[in-house]
């Protein structure tokens, strides 16, 4: 049987961030890198994101975005905004790209030592307004980028079994 890599295996969202700790600007680079390299339909690369570090004033609207609803997340070293744009009357897969492009960005994030934890808890239309996101763009999750804050572990993380995720087999 082959086993998973142990970068997927390990990989957890964590609750909780270390507020001291500097995610540095090549290492945002290298995940937005990865990002441009994810699979897409046609090659449309329907994603975007707004990138703020702590400290600088795109973090600050960001968090103000996540404020009351995840606070969990103000402790994070970078918050990621991300959002897709549609294309007329084809269908329409850039939900699903963007998904991969994001799930490339964690994968990249662990591999340099650092945790990502997405969460859609965050004012959608604020991020609009606060960024002129218009149609036909659509802000979908937000990231939180940092390493664990102190106490925090992945305990009690569980999954379906895999023949859950095959039901119609």
């Amino acid at each position: 049987m082959n086993e998973m890599t142990p970068l997927l295996a390990g990989r957890w969202s964590p609750r909780g961030f270390d507020r001291t700790h500097v995610v540095g600007s090549g290492q945002i680079e290298c995940m937005l890198q990865a990002a441009r390299w994810a699979p897409s339909a046609m090659n449309r690369q329907p994603w975007a994101f707004v990138v703020g570090r702590r400290g600088d004033r795109v973090h600050e609207r960001l968090e103000g975005l996540a404020r009351g609803l995840s606070d969990w997340a103000l402790g994070a070293s970078a918050l990621v905004l991300a959002a897709y744009r549609t294309e007329g009357d084809e269908p329409d897969y850039a939900l699903h790209d963007l998904g991969g492009a994001v799930a490339h960005m964690s994968v990249q994030a662990e591999a340099m030592g650092l945790h990502v934890r997405q969460f859609a808890s965050y004012d959608h239309e604020g991020a609009r307004t606060a960024f002129g996101i218009d149609p036909p763009w659509t802000p979908v999750v937000m990231l939180a980028v940092g390493i664990p804050g102190p106490g925090t572990s992945p305990a009690g993380r569980e999954r379906k079994p895999i023949g859950e995720l095959t039901p119609w087999q």
